[in-house]
């Protein structure tokens, strides 16, 4: 579809006005997230992120409205395995519960800059070398396959390269200094434990977001509408843990039915010259194979007991 240049930097503007309303407002007192709170804030989130498939709709047709909602499905689902990671970085720092919420912002921040630069180098090599659709599809399938056996990628906050980097350049507090990522003392400056964390965080995030770029492509091959369902999708990941963290215990077979998404869109991108799927039928079965996951994990676990996760928002 032909996409306006004003339209890349006035969907930018728009997350970044998101992003600075949520910092400056409705984040501007540091404070412990409760369950409500997020709940509440979700639900605005999926509002926003699912709305704008009016905005495709109106713009671009229904096909593209469809790819966005395609799109966004994958990426807010795959998102989930995230809350794992936060909570097991959160834990390694001992991040205080009131400082959390902040720190995810600027996480967030990072991951949508990142991703933006996975999209544009992916939508160049899908561009240039149409081969590269076979390489997106096997790599999903065997992400898929690992997924669902249980071998994927182990996260280890003390070997991030980038918080080694951080740490040779620049000196570390010892102790969290508010909600303040830089300090100065005797002249010189300092970044405190949360900028470390949230490097660490936005860093982090391009684990996840390997697989599922390429995931989003296998729905459509326009750039703009990977990186705004990617971009929405995104900016509804920090309340999404704090509502879901405390609860992801109940989740047994979620990580079954993402790894059986990735294979099936991996699939589909293998087999993309034989047959076009719609996307209607794609969207359909995507969303029938995480319900039923999600049905069956929480029919599973209904008598189960809750297991600590880290430091997550309280009830109220």
């Amino acid at each position: 579809m032909e996409i306006a240049f004003w339209v890349w930097p006035a969907f930018i503007g728009l997350v970044a006005f998101l992003l600075l309303l949520d910092l400056l407002v409705f984040q501007r007192d540091a404070h412990e997230v409760t369950l409500t709170e997020s709940f509440v804030w979700s639900v605005i989130w999926t509002v926003v992120g699912v709305g704008f498939v009016a905005v495709i709709w109106a713009s671009w047709g229904g096909d593209a409205a469809g790819e966005y909602l395609a799109g966004y499905v994958i990426e807010r689902s795959l998102s989930v395995d995230n809350i794992f990671v936060f909570a097991l970085i959160f834990s390694y720092f001992s991040v205080p519960a009131a400082y959390q919420p902040r720190v995810l912002i600027w996480g967030v921040v990072g991951a949508i800059l990142f991703r933006g630069i996975f999209i544009g180098i992916g939508a160049g090599l899908l561009d240039a070398f149409h081969w590269m659709i076979y390489v997106f599809g096997a790599f999903l399938v065997i992400t898929g396959v690992r997924m669902a056996v249980g071998k994927e990628m182990e996260v280890n906050p003390q070997d991030n390269p980038a918080l080694k980097l951080m740490r040779r350049l620049l000196p570390v507090t010892s102790e969290y200094q508010g909600i303040r990522l830089f300090v100065r003392r005797g002249g010189v400056l300092m970044a405190t434990p949360l900028f470390a964390v949230g490097i660490t965080i936005a860093t982090t995030d391009v684990i996840f977001a390997i697989d599922s770029i390429p995931a989003i492509f296998a729905v459509t091959d326009d750039a703009f509408i990977v990186f705004s369902s990617n971009a929405m999708a995104v900016l509804g990941m920090r309340v999404l843990y704090f509502m879901l963290a405390g609860a992801m215990y109940r989740f047994i077979y979620l990580k079954h039915g993402l790894a059986l998404v990735l294979v099936f869109v991996g699939v589909k991108m293998l087999t993309s010259e034989a047959y076009e799927m719609p996307i209607a039928l794609s969207l359909g079965i995507i969303a029938a194979v995480l319900a039923l996951a999600i049905g069956l994990s929480l029919f599973a676990t209904r008598n189960a007991a809750p297991e600590p996760l880290g430091q997550v928002g309280h009830a109220e």
